[in-house]
């Protein structure tokens, strides 16, 4: 006479579903990554900016700089970049697909920039840290 096996219990879906989760997150926090680590442009109709404010801290300095970019079809106009402090920068015209780098000044506190610009343009961001790279200045 032989005995009744014992019924399996099913570790396998469940484990499937922690594996699903877990491939789930971390595709979510890449995607998070990428999205922050690259800016993307602001539209209004045919008027597209792209701003990208960063610093840099090195060990005896401060390397800021912002980095605009006419991503639209037409150009840009009284293009106004404020650094806060009281520091502003006017450019009177942008090209389409032309990008400007320009360098705060060195007194500036360095927490965030505005920029305007006719076409309904007006972008706020604050400055961000690019990961150290190994071997690069600074890291």
């Amino acid at each position: 006479m032989t005995l009744p096996a014992k019924p399996k219990r099913n570790i396998s879906s469940r484990k499937n579903i922690l594996i699903g989760s877990v491939i789930g997150v971390i595709a979510a926090i890449i995607i998070l990554a990428i999205t922050i680590a690259f800016p993307g442009s602001t539209t209004t109709s045919n008027h597209s900016i792209m701003v990208d404010p960063t610093k840099e801290m090195q060990s005896l300095f401060v390397l800021a700089r912002v980095t605009i970019q006419n991503t639209g079809s037409e150009s840009l106009t009284n293009i106004i970049i404020d650094y806060g402090d009281g520091d502003k920068d006017i450019i009177p015209t942008l090209k389409p697909g032309k990008t400007i780098i320009l360098s705060p000044p060195e007194e500036n506190s360095l927490q965030f920039v505005r920029v305007t610009a006719d076409g309904g343009i007006d972008i706020y961001k604050a400055y961000r840290e690019p990961i150290a790279m190994p071997g690069m200045m600074g890291s």
